[in-house]
This record gives structure tokens, sequence and C-alpha cells, in this order.
């Protein structure tokens, strides 16, 4: 409940350190920024540090800091301080807005227009409800469309030529949207297997090369998170969270329970069914690649979530948008003549 003010001071201290702002001790807070802030809303112990929320103390270095990863910090760090959730969440709409209508030029059919606008307004109308619930929400759906747009181009199609750079471009967002979400990291889930399996199956030396290339950029884009664990933690590897969520994994019905009561079930079932679509329909490996691909990573992230002791309106959003943005551009992105050709064969057989 406290996740404004916490990402609010995050993007503080970048404004007033720069990239030293990876350093988030709440000995830092000499200006009394973070403080005031809590004295603003009632915070009974305002004034100790030692009962901050969203801060943890590290056993490493014995000094207590702030949870979150730096992403979220940084990018509303942007902004002018006091005018910064609204240009954050207008922006980043904006940009799947943008996605939208690039859907809609992709689109070779006046039902594939429908759909991307569609698909795109789904997009925007998620940023009010539910990801208005957590700042770190509003880059995350954005990253997600543009990842999805890159797993469309590079494992959609079968020619060649522009996937190595593809294949950087999608590692080196995947890694980025971790420094928003530590739990983003699991986005990236069914890129790693499919890698790992195609090399299995071929052995080949280009897509060994090109797994490389993707865990590397991959970490090239986690960097800054890597960097602040390292510097607030101890160690690159450790997190700063703690409590419940660092509990081991547990399948309680209760947690399941919420999910299916919520919206989120509902945008899960879409993609599910969106998924069977795909498979079904699929007249080219590409189309069947992705499905298959945004299948195993929904499994992944599924797993996850439902067997965390945590839940939140959230946490399933961003598998679903980045399935449903790759599932929509697969599809747009196929031969104009395969499309049309489905859309006629079912015109006849109705």
């Amino acid at each position: 409940m406290y996740d404004d003010i916490c990402y609010l001071r995050q993007a503080h201290l970048f404004q007033r350190f720069g990239l030293s702002g990876l350093d988030t001790d709440i000995s830092r807070d000499d200006d009394h920024y973070l403080s005031s802030k809590l004295k603003e809303i009632g915070f009974p112990t305002w004034n100790k540090p030692a009962t901050a929320p969203c801060h943890n103390l590290m056993p490493a270095t014995q000094r207590r800091v702030m949870q979150y990863p730096p992403g979220t910090g940084a990018v509303l760090a942007l902004f002018p301080s006091g005018h910064q959730l609204i240009p954050l969440y207008v922006s980043t709409a904006t940009i799947m807005f943008g996605f939208a209508l690039l859907g809609i030029f992709y689109a070779s059919a006046p039902c594939l227009t429908l759909i991307a606008g569609g698909v795109g307004c789904l997009a925007v109308y998620l940023m009010v409800n539910p990801a208005k619930a957590s700042y770190s929400m509003a880059p995350t759906m954005a990253v997600c469309a543009l990842a999805g747009f890159l797993t469309a181009r590079l494992f959609g199609r079968s020619q060649q030529k522009g996937k190595t750079l593809l294949t950087v471009l999608l590692g080196f967002v995947l890694g980025l949207s971790v420094d928003f979400r530590l739990p983003n990291l699991f986005l990236s889930s069914a890129y790693f297997l499919f890698f790992l399996v195609s090399f299995l199956s071929c052995r080949k030396m280009k897509v060994f090369l090109r797994g490389v290339l993707f865990i590397f950029s991959l970490l090239v884009g986690m960097a800054p998170t890597l960097i602040a664990n390292m510097v607030n933690a101890g160690s690159p590897l450790k997190t700063t969270y703690s409590g419940n969520d660092l509990a081991r994994p547990d399948f309680a019905l209760s947690v399941t329970s919420q999910y299916l009561a919520d919206l989120q079930f509902a945008l899960l079932a879409f993609v599910g069914a969106s998924i069977i679509f795909h498979l079904c329909r699929g007249r080219t490996d590409g189309i069947r690649r992705v499905a298959l691909i945004v299948t195993a990573n929904l499994l992944v992230n599924l797993a996850f979530f439902m067997s965390h002791p945590i839940f939140t309106p959230y946490y399933t959003v961003p598998v679903a948008m980045l399935s449903l943005w790759s599932l929509l551009f697969n599809w747009l992105m196929e031969p104009a003549g395969a499309v049309d050709g489905g859309i006629l064969e079912q015109a006849v057989k109705a």
C-alpha cells in the first residue's frame, strides 16, 4: 500500500544523485523526502527510519534498502518532480496505442483490422485497471507490447536475414523488463527453452550462438538490477526483497481461487482460447512455433504465480499481454495470401 511513495523516493534519488541513485540506503534520506511523504499520509512512525515501509535490512551489508529494482524509479525520474504519475501512464499508454496502429497497418483484411484494434483497446483499458495498482506495471505493459512484436518477427518467419539482430533486441527488451519487476524474469523462460531444445535437436553452432547472444543481451538489459543488487544487497544474485516474497512455492487453494474470481481469469482464458485457435489453424511453422513458445511461457508463469503466497490483481497481466501481442503480430505478419485464403475458405464452408 506504500508502493507509490517508495517508487517516488526511488525517482527522487535518481534526480538527486544521478546513477548513484541505485544506492537506496535509508541513510540517504538526509533531506527527509521519504519521512515527509510518510508524515503526509499519517504513517505512525514516519520519523523512525527502521520502520520505513518497502525497505528491508540486508544481512550482508547491514543496510536498510529499498526492495524494488531500479527501473520504475528511473523512468519516473524522467519527469519533473510532482508531475510524474500522469506523464508515466500517458506515455506508456501512447506506446501501446502506437503498437495497435502498427497492427492495423499490418492487417491485410477487415477482420484483422478489428482484431488489432480490439487488442489495442484491451491493452489501453488494462492501463486503467488493474495496471494503475502498481507504477511498475506501466512500463512493463509497454515493454510487453514491444517484446510481443519482436517475438513474432523473430520466430514467426522462416527467413534468416536479421535474426541475429532480432535475437539481441528481444533478449535486451526482456532483460529490461526485469528492471521494472523482478517476476518479469519469468517472461523469458520459454525463450530459454526454445533455444535449448533447438540446439539439442539440431546441434548446429549458429543456433547455439543465437542462444548465447540471447542470454548475453538479457543480462545486459538486467544490468541495472544486477548492479543495484550488488550495491544494496552485497551481491548481484541476492534480492532486496524479504518476507512472503521469498516464501517457498506452495500451491494453495486460497490463492488459486482468488485468481479464478478475478478479471485475470477472463484475460487468461482469452489467451488460452487464442493459443488453441492458432495451434488449430496454423498453416505455417512460424504460427505454430510462436503459439508453442507462448504456451510454454504462460504455463511457467502461471506455475510461479499460482504457487506464490501473495495475490494481486495484476501479477499475471504481463505474461497475458506478452502472449496476446505475440499471437496478434504473428497472425498479422502471415503472408497476405495465406490469411485471405483462410478467410475465403471459412466463408465458403459457412
